[in-house]
Protein backbone atom coordinates (compact mmCIF):
# COMPACT_ATOMS: atom_id res chain seq x y z
CA UNK A 1 0.00 0.00 0.00
CA UNK A 2 1.59 3.84 -0.34
CA UNK A 3 0.44 6.91 0.15
CA UNK A 4 2.07 10.47 -0.36
CA UNK A 5 2.79 12.44 3.11
CA UNK A 6 2.55 15.95 1.92
CA UNK A 7 4.12 18.86 3.81
CA UNK A 8 2.76 22.31 6.02
CA UNK A 9 3.56 25.75 6.17
CA UNK A 10 2.62 27.79 8.85
CA UNK A 11 0.85 31.44 8.34
CA UNK A 12 1.82 33.10 11.28
CA UNK A 13 2.54 32.01 14.67
CA UNK A 14 2.39 32.98 17.97
CA UNK A 15 3.65 31.75 21.15
CA UNK A 16 1.35 32.66 23.50
CA UNK A 17 2.30 31.06 27.00
CA UNK A 18 4.29 28.41 28.50
CA UNK A 19 2.00 25.54 29.92
CA UNK A 20 2.71 23.70 33.43
CA UNK A 21 3.54 20.55 31.43
CA UNK A 22 6.81 22.05 29.95
CA UNK A 23 5.36 22.88 26.47
CA UNK A 24 3.64 26.21 24.91
CA UNK A 25 0.51 27.50 23.87
CA UNK A 26 0.37 28.22 20.37
CA UNK A 27 -1.58 29.99 17.33
CA UNK A 28 -1.11 29.10 14.20
CA UNK A 29 -2.36 28.24 10.59
CA UNK A 30 -1.61 25.30 8.88
CA UNK A 31 -1.50 25.36 5.17
CA UNK A 32 -1.25 21.85 3.21
CA UNK A 33 1.61 21.87 0.35
CA UNK A 34 0.01 18.36 -1.69
CA UNK A 35 2.97 19.48 -4.47
CA UNK A 36 5.64 18.61 -1.70
CA UNK A 37 5.41 14.97 -0.46
CA UNK A 38 7.24 11.95 0.75
CA UNK A 39 6.02 8.74 -0.53
CA UNK A 40 5.52 5.76 2.48
CA UNK A 41 4.88 2.22 1.25
CA UNK A 42 4.83 -1.05 3.52
CA UNK A 43 3.64 -5.04 3.05
CA UNK A 44 2.46 -7.63 5.51
CA UNK A 45 6.08 -9.15 6.71
CA UNK A 46 7.33 -11.29 9.45
CA UNK A 47 9.45 -8.52 10.89
CA UNK A 48 8.83 -5.21 11.00
CA UNK A 49 11.54 -2.89 9.47
CA UNK A 50 12.27 0.64 8.00
CA UNK A 51 14.25 1.61 4.95
CA UNK A 52 14.39 5.25 3.85
CA UNK A 53 15.57 6.73 1.00
CA UNK A 54 16.39 10.19 -0.30
CA UNK A 55 16.97 12.70 1.86
CA UNK A 56 18.66 11.02 5.00
CA UNK A 57 17.02 10.74 8.34
CA UNK A 58 19.19 10.17 11.56
CA UNK A 59 18.35 7.71 14.73
CA UNK A 60 17.28 4.22 14.69
CA UNK A 61 14.26 3.10 12.91
CA UNK A 62 12.30 1.79 16.06
CA UNK A 63 11.94 5.72 17.49
CA UNK A 64 10.79 7.07 13.88
CA UNK A 65 7.11 8.36 14.26
CA UNK A 66 6.37 5.83 11.27
CA UNK A 67 7.30 2.77 13.42
CA UNK A 68 5.77 4.48 16.39
CA UNK A 69 2.19 5.02 14.58
CA UNK A 70 2.31 1.35 13.87
CA UNK A 71 2.82 0.22 17.43
CA UNK A 72 0.57 2.61 18.69
CA UNK A 73 -2.27 1.06 16.97
CA UNK A 74 -0.72 -2.59 17.84
CA UNK A 75 -1.96 -1.61 21.05
CA UNK A 76 -4.94 -2.04 20.69
CA UNK A 77 -5.84 -3.89 16.54
CA UNK A 78 -4.25 -7.05 15.45
CA UNK A 79 -1.88 -5.70 13.06
CA UNK A 80 0.72 -8.07 11.72
CA UNK A 81 4.66 -6.84 11.53
CA UNK A 82 5.25 -4.37 8.41
CA UNK A 83 7.98 -3.79 6.15
CA UNK A 84 8.23 0.30 5.43
CA UNK A 85 9.70 1.89 2.80
CA UNK A 86 9.80 5.73 2.81
CA UNK A 87 11.28 7.85 0.00
CA UNK A 88 12.09 11.09 1.70
CA UNK A 89 11.20 14.60 -0.07
CA UNK A 90 9.84 16.53 2.38
CA UNK A 91 13.75 18.17 4.45
CA UNK A 92 13.97 17.56 7.82
CA UNK A 93 14.75 20.23 10.68
CA UNK A 94 12.57 22.40 8.15
CA UNK A 95 9.51 23.48 9.91
CA UNK A 96 7.58 21.46 6.82
CA UNK A 97 6.17 18.73 9.31
CA UNK A 98 7.60 16.06 6.97
CA UNK A 99 7.81 13.27 9.75
CA UNK A 100 4.30 14.31 11.51
CA UNK A 101 2.46 13.79 8.06
CA UNK A 102 4.81 10.57 7.36
CA UNK A 103 3.38 9.56 11.30
CA UNK A 104 -0.26 10.63 9.83
CA UNK A 105 -0.64 9.27 6.60
CA UNK A 106 0.78 5.72 7.91
CA UNK A 107 -1.65 5.47 10.89
CA UNK A 108 -4.41 6.38 7.89
CA UNK A 109 -2.67 3.42 5.64
CA UNK A 110 -2.96 1.10 8.41
CA UNK A 111 -6.62 1.62 9.29
CA UNK A 112 -7.79 1.46 5.55
CA UNK A 113 -5.53 -1.55 4.87
CA UNK A 114 -6.59 -3.47 8.25
CA UNK A 115 -10.80 -2.16 7.63
CA UNK A 116 -9.97 -0.99 11.33
CA UNK A 117 -12.81 1.66 10.56
CA UNK A 118 -11.35 4.02 13.28
CA UNK A 119 -13.38 7.47 13.03
CA UNK A 120 -11.47 10.34 11.54
CA UNK A 121 -11.85 12.12 15.36
CA UNK A 122 -9.97 9.07 16.73
CA UNK A 123 -7.41 8.90 14.03
CA UNK A 124 -6.93 12.70 15.17
CA UNK A 125 -6.44 11.37 18.84
CA UNK A 126 -4.08 8.29 18.06
CA UNK A 127 -2.20 11.35 15.80
CA UNK A 128 -1.89 13.83 18.89
CA UNK A 129 -0.04 11.08 20.98
CA UNK A 130 2.40 11.07 18.20
CA UNK A 131 3.16 14.73 17.84
CA UNK A 132 1.44 17.83 18.69
CA UNK A 133 1.45 18.58 14.49
CA UNK A 134 0.47 15.23 12.97
CA UNK A 135 -3.61 15.43 13.93
CA UNK A 136 -3.49 18.19 11.47
CA UNK A 137 -2.50 15.87 8.63
CA UNK A 138 -5.15 13.93 9.07
CA UNK A 139 -7.69 16.64 8.51
CA UNK A 140 -5.46 18.15 5.91
CA UNK A 141 -6.75 21.08 4.93
CA UNK A 142 -6.17 25.11 6.07
CA UNK A 143 -6.96 24.67 10.06
CA UNK A 144 -6.59 27.46 13.23
CA UNK A 145 -4.80 25.53 15.50
CA UNK A 146 -4.02 26.07 19.18
CA UNK A 147 -3.18 25.00 22.87
CA UNK A 148 0.07 22.29 21.89
CA UNK A 149 -1.00 22.75 17.78
CA UNK A 150 -3.68 19.78 18.55
CA UNK A 151 -6.99 21.66 18.78
CA UNK A 152 -7.91 22.52 15.50
CA UNK A 153 -10.89 24.46 13.43
CA UNK A 154 -11.71 25.01 10.15
CA UNK A 155 -10.63 28.34 8.82
CA UNK A 156 -12.10 30.14 5.74
CA UNK A 157 -9.17 30.53 4.07
CA UNK A 158 -7.73 29.85 0.40
CA UNK A 159 -4.81 31.06 -1.58
CA UNK A 160 -5.64 29.04 -5.18
CA UNK A 161 -3.87 30.70 -7.93
CA UNK A 162 -1.03 31.71 -5.78
CA UNK A 163 2.11 30.72 -6.47
CA UNK A 164 4.76 29.77 -3.83
CA UNK A 165 8.37 29.37 -3.15
CA UNK A 166 10.11 27.06 -0.51
CA UNK A 167 13.60 27.90 -0.06
CA UNK A 168 15.66 25.74 2.96
CA UNK A 169 19.62 26.42 3.45
CA UNK A 170 21.63 23.78 4.43
CA UNK A 171 20.58 24.89 8.55
CA UNK A 172 18.86 22.43 10.72
CA UNK A 173 17.19 23.67 14.03
CA UNK A 174 16.06 22.06 16.98
CA UNK A 175 13.13 22.34 19.24
CA UNK A 176 15.65 23.17 21.86
CA UNK A 177 16.78 25.68 19.84
CA UNK A 178 13.64 27.18 18.57
CA UNK A 179 12.39 27.99 22.19
CA UNK A 180 15.66 29.26 23.82
CA UNK A 181 15.01 32.65 24.59
CA UNK A 182 11.41 32.86 23.77
CA UNK A 183 9.14 35.07 25.61
CA UNK A 184 5.75 33.90 24.82
CA UNK A 185 2.88 36.86 24.43
CA UNK A 186 -0.19 36.92 22.91
CA UNK A 187 -0.68 39.31 20.09
CA UNK A 188 -2.80 42.66 20.38
CA UNK A 189 -4.43 42.23 17.04
CA UNK A 190 -6.16 37.92 16.56
CA UNK A 191 -4.78 35.39 14.34
CA UNK A 192 -8.75 35.26 12.84
CA UNK A 193 -8.91 38.92 12.07
CA UNK A 194 -5.32 39.14 10.52
CA UNK A 195 -6.91 36.74 7.43
CA UNK A 196 -9.66 39.20 7.07
CA UNK A 197 -6.94 41.24 5.87
CA UNK A 198 -5.68 41.62 2.21
CA UNK A 199 -2.45 39.50 1.76
CA UNK A 200 -0.83 42.64 1.23
CA UNK A 201 -1.25 43.42 4.20
CA UNK A 202 -0.31 40.24 6.26
CA UNK A 203 3.28 41.50 6.68
CA UNK A 204 2.29 44.13 9.03
CA UNK A 205 0.16 41.84 11.17
CA UNK A 206 1.18 38.32 10.45
CA UNK A 207 4.17 37.38 12.17
CA UNK A 208 6.24 33.97 13.47
CA UNK A 209 7.34 34.66 16.85
CA UNK A 210 10.19 32.52 16.42
CA UNK A 211 11.75 34.63 13.44
CA UNK A 212 13.32 36.98 15.81
CA UNK A 213 15.49 34.87 17.91
CA UNK A 214 16.40 32.38 14.98
CA UNK A 215 17.12 34.88 12.62
CA UNK A 216 19.86 36.48 15.46
CA UNK A 217 20.99 33.09 15.36
CA UNK A 218 21.27 32.03 12.05
CA UNK A 219 21.10 35.57 9.74
CA UNK A 220 21.11 34.11 6.51
CA UNK A 221 17.27 33.24 7.21
CA UNK A 222 16.27 37.07 7.15
CA UNK A 223 18.67 37.22 4.61
CA UNK A 224 16.50 34.95 2.22
CA UNK A 225 13.29 36.42 3.78
CA UNK A 226 14.33 39.99 2.69
CA UNK A 227 15.28 38.30 -0.92
CA UNK A 228 11.67 36.95 -1.24
CA UNK A 229 10.47 40.68 -0.99
CA UNK A 230 12.87 41.78 -3.34
CA UNK A 231 11.55 38.99 -6.02
CA UNK A 232 8.35 40.29 -5.64
CA UNK A 233 6.15 38.11 -2.68
CA UNK A 234 3.17 39.92 -1.41
CA UNK A 235 3.92 37.40 1.96
CA UNK A 236 7.16 35.60 3.22
CA UNK A 237 7.43 34.20 6.62
CA UNK A 238 9.22 31.56 8.26
CA UNK A 239 7.65 28.40 8.47
CA UNK A 240 7.18 26.91 12.24
CA UNK A 241 10.75 26.69 13.63
CA UNK A 242 12.27 27.00 10.64
CA UNK A 243 14.32 26.69 8.98
CA UNK A 244 12.30 26.84 5.63
CA UNK A 245 11.54 30.59 4.13
CA UNK A 246 8.65 30.55 2.11
CA UNK A 247 7.16 33.52 -0.21
CA UNK A 248 4.06 34.07 -1.94
CA UNK A 249 3.60 35.47 -4.94
CA UNK A 250 0.95 36.50 -7.45
CA UNK A 251 2.50 34.72 -10.32
CA UNK A 252 6.25 32.49 -10.80
CA UNK A 253 9.17 34.62 -9.85
CA UNK A 254 12.24 34.44 -11.68
CA UNK A 255 14.29 33.63 -8.64
CA UNK A 256 17.67 31.93 -7.61
CA UNK A 257 18.74 30.42 -4.61
CA UNK A 258 21.66 28.51 -5.91
CA UNK A 259 22.56 25.44 -3.11
CA UNK A 260 19.77 25.54 -1.29
CA UNK A 261 16.89 23.54 -1.30
CA UNK A 262 13.93 24.89 -3.52
CA UNK A 263 10.53 23.88 -4.31
CA UNK A 264 7.96 26.16 -6.45
CA UNK A 265 3.92 25.70 -7.22
CA UNK A 266 0.90 26.67 -7.89
CA UNK A 267 -1.31 26.59 -4.48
Amino acid sequence: MVSFPNAKINLGLNVVEKRTDGYHNIETVFVPIFGLYDVLEFVESNKTTLQIFGIEIEGKAENNLIIKALRLLQNNFKIPELSCFLKKNIPTGAGLGGGSADAAFMLQMINKRFMLNISQKNLENYATKLGADCAFFIINKPSFAKERGDILSGINLSLQGKYIVLVKPNIYISTYESYSNIVPKKWDVSLENVFQLPISEWKNYLFNDFEKNIFAQHPQLAEIKQQMYNFGAIYSSMSGSGATIFGIFDKKPNINFDGMFVFETFL
